[in-house]
């Protein structure tokens, strides 16, 4: 009866909180799963015998699951955060990713938008005229008054 709860109920729930842990430590959820791979089976040949090695099998399945589900709830969470944190003074869509900031022009030069993918930021570039020999000026979109740092909240 004992060695049925160790296997059945003691195993599963230490492998779920251990790969939680671990997770946190190693921060890939393949590491996590050939850690306690590796731990069951040296269980497996030392303590239990070969019928052990279906279930080492099923907690390695365990593992690499629980991983895979903390590392997306971790994402999720601190995707809430950054962008929660963020709109508490702007109200803006920071969280899209694609920089909607307005442009501003002047009379007397020429401005010119380049689109870059939509992972990448948005510049803007302006060449004065006014001056006997034109100047390149390279500059972040998000840069207009009252819309700075627009963009910081895109996925990376």
């Amino acid at each position: 009866m004992n060695t049925l709860l160790l296997l059945f109920l003691a195993l599963p729930i230490a492998t779920i909180i251990l790969s939680i842990v671990l997770l946190k430590i190693l921060k890939c959820p393949a590491l996590v799963a050939a850690t306690f791979f590796a731990i069951y089976l040296i269980l497996t040949y030392a303590i239990f015998g070969s019928d052990f090695l279906i279930l080492a099998i099923l907690y390695t399945i365990l593992s690499y699951i629980t991983a895979v589900i903390t590392k997306i709830i971790c994402k999720i969470i601190e995707r809430i955060n950054r962008c929660s944190n963020y709109r508490e003074g702007e109200n803006n869509n920071c969280c899209t990713s694609i920089c909607n900031c307005t442009n501003n022009s002047n009379n007397n030069s020429t401005t010119n938008n380049v689109a870059t993918s939509s992972s990448l930021p948005r510049a803007q570039f302006t060449v004065t005229t006014n001056q006997a020999n034109p100047v390149l000026f390279l500059g972040n979109r998000n840069t207009t008054s009252g819309r700075q740092n627009c963009c910081s909240c895109r996925r990376r």
